[in-house]
């Protein structure tokens, strides 16, 4: 069964038409949905799920108890050493759906670096992401290195400046290259699972 990762920028709050879109997909194919618990996006995809009244979704949260589960889904409690609170503390989860995940669907805000951070451990991991870039409203397919040198180039000087210190891009983006140059990505393409119906 594929198991998709839904995430999203802590500042956007509402799901854009086409984001909604691309979620009634993934329940119209009964997917696996992973989701967090933070507030912003990925309340906000909680509340479009319970709303459809979607069962296979199961929320992941940092520590003992998710901050938010709308749909009383069941829980994935991720352990983790590092201190409450931190960066590194809520990390431990996204990195834990990204290694159940075969795909990701993304919701950014072309500033965030928790959504951007997802998309690159996806890829080091040999899974795309679908990325929604709000502003300007478009999807880019992320299955390459140069993928996301092209989503970078959507982020204002200070947010690159922020998502290069906070995640070591100057080590990340030439791993990513050497990585998807090595391998054949993508071998089971389930794009097509992520496009909204026509």
């Amino acid at each position: 069964m594929t198991t998709v990762f839904i995430a999203g920028s802590i500042s956007i709050r509402h799901l854009h038409p086409k984001v909604r879109e691309r979620i009634m997909n993934i329940v119209r194919q009964e997917f696996d949905v992973v989701v967090g618990d933070a507030d912003g996006a990925d309340t906000a995809i909680q509340q479009f799920l319970h709303a459809m009244a979607y069962r296979r979704v199961t929320v992941f949260c940092s520590g003992q108890a998710p901050r938010n589960n709308i749909g009383q889904w069941p829980v994935r409690r991720i352990h983790t050493t590092q201190r409450p609170g931190t960066r590194a503390f809520f990390t431990a989860k996204d990195i834990a759906m990204a290694n159940i995940a075969d795909s990701g669907l993304m919701i950014w805000d072309a500033k965030s670096s928790g959504t951007l951070g997802n998309v690159i451990e996806l890829l080091n991991r040999q899974k795309y992401s679908w990325v929604f870039i709000d502003p300007p409203t478009r999807f880019l397919a992320v299955k390459c290195a140069e993928r996301i040198e092209a989503l970078l180039s959507c982020m204002s000087t200070s947010a690159r400046l922020q998502a290069q210190r906070k995640l070591g891009l100057e080590h990340v983006l030439p791993a990513l290259h050497v990585n998807t140059r090595q391998s054949n990505l993508f071998t089971q393409d389930v794009s097509g699972a992520l496009h909204a119906a026509h």
